[in-house]
């Protein structure tokens, strides 16, 4: 799991938005957190967490992992949460049903790899939860053809 943070002192910047991305795989995780850092760079870069397989290196969906990630990149301004496959996304749900994720936790349902970048592109904006979640299920009707 890794969190990206933006240039210059926290206290002199409002909070933004963190984003988590929740995969089956570690390394899909951080590929694309990588990705969506990268692509929002040029500012303050919203904080992005990765939480990938299991926590004992396998495929798999990690409940802890899923909570490290969101308290890490929790600034106070509300947690969108991307998930790739279907029992990272019931992991989440069960997460947030228990109470377990920060206040302002949010499941977006966005594809994994644009809505990530169009999250994280709009959480570095400033964007609240909402257009941040807007945003990425937005992500659905970009066509490639």
């Amino acid at each position: 799991m890794t969190a990206g943070r933006g240039d210059g002192d926290a206290a002199a910047r409002p909070a933004l938005v963190g984003v988590v991305l929740v995969s089956h795989s570690a390394q899909v995780a951080e590929s694309v957190a990588e990705l969506a850092r990268g692509l929002a760079a040029g500012g303050p870069v919203a904080p992005v967490g990765a939480a990938g397989g299991t926590s004992a290196g396998g495929l798999g969906t990690s409940a802890e992992l899923v909570v490290a990630a969101a308290r890490e990149v929790d600034r106070g301004a509300g947690v969108a949460l991307l998930a790739d496959l279907g029992s990272s996304v019931l992991t989440v749900k069960a997460l947030l049903l228990e109470d377990e994720l920060p206040p302002g936790s949010r499941l977006v349902d966005a594809p994994f790899v644009e809505g990530a970048v169009a999250a994280v592109v709009a959480a570095s904006a400033g964007a609240p939860l909402e257009q941040v979640a807007e945003a990425a299920a937005e992500a659905y009707g970009y066509r490639k053809a």
